[in-house]
């Protein structure tokens, strides 16, 4: 049976359609009250769907295919993986085709409505770092993706949950062992995969909050204190503009909104092994506030 629903992830309103039970069980629990019955919302941005794949596959190494207003830009997955599929379904579609706002591939975080942008690679710990700030204190804005207003250049918050991969799972179930988590997706691409929702402040939740901080992550088991590299602002906008995904293509709006965040932020290379020496480098020295 086909499941559908809206749900919302402010800014953009998604209807979401599914035949696996997995998917479904997963959106609803990470989801929360934020998936509602189809036709809810009252305008819907982007139709996107997890569901079998048709063929032999339904019954010989079941998969599960993506659909984004009918086009299936991914190769199909493995069942097991079919709820990974859809998050990282979701970033392919605002990558692919928002231009309203500037979207920069980067961690967001806000502590008194001031964020940090992490933009990271995979593998430098940036997802885990998100998750610890996110339970201690901060207001987790995107783990993703983070989604500027070319107009006011503040971050808007794009809040879905935090991947998580490998070694990284025990560690956030250790920390977090009453979290809400997602059933784990082995043997991706990634390794094995898992999908954190973190606290959300209904009173603070949707707003907006301005970008104080672009910081560089990188985490070294291998050192003892946290290192710290201050960037100058030439450096912070190739390294910035190389994790955009439509600055190009929103042109001078998207170059005048990125020159900004760059002129009003202090920028950083940081190598850290305890993500608690990162809370305290940035609310100590980034951040307005003692």
């Amino acid at each position: 049976m086909t499941a559908t629903y809206d749900v919302l992830i402010p800014p953009f309103n998604f209807r979401v359609q599914t035949d696996i039970a997995l998917v479904e069980q997963n959106l609803h629990t990470l989801y929360g009250q934020q998936v509602l019955p189809e036709g809810t919302l009252p305008f819907i941005d982007y139709h996107i769907a997890v569901r079998h794949s048709t063929g032999l596959r339904r019954w010989f190494r079941p998969q599960a295919s993506f659909f984004c207003d009918q086009h299936e830009p991914l190769k199909p997955l493995h069942l097991s993986q079919a709820f990974a599929m859809l998050e990282w379904g979701m970033n392919w579609t605002i990558a692919a085709h928002e231009l309203q706002h500037v979207i920069v591939h980067s961690g967001i975080l806000a502590k008194h409505n001031q964020a940090i942008l992490f933009p990271a690679p995979p593998g430098s710990g940036k997802s885990t770092m998100s998750a610890y700030l996110a339970f201690n204190g901060w207001r987790l804005l995107s783990d993703e993706m983070a989604v500027i207003d070319p107009e006011t250049f503040e971050a808007i918050p794009f809040a879905r949950p935090i991947c998580l991969k490998n070694k990284s799972i025990d560690l956030a179930r250790s920390w977090f062992p009453d979290a809400p988590f997602s059933t784990v997706a082995k043997d991706t691409h990634k390794g094995d995969v898992i999908h954190l929702s973190a606290p959300l402040n209904e009173d603070d939740r949707f707003a907006p909050a301005r970008i104080k901080g672009i910081v560089f992550p990188k985490y070294n088991p291998d050192i003892t204190d946290i290192q710290i590299t201050q960037l100058n602002q030439s450096q912070a906008m190739h390294e910035l503009a190389d994790n955009a995904f439509n600055f190009s293509l929103m042109a001078h709006r998207g170059f005048k909104a990125l020159t900004h965040v760059v002129e009003q932020a202090d920028s950083y290379h940081i190598e850290y092994r305890d993500a608690a020496d990162v809370k305290a480098f940035l609310e100590q020295e980034v951040l307005e506030y003692v």
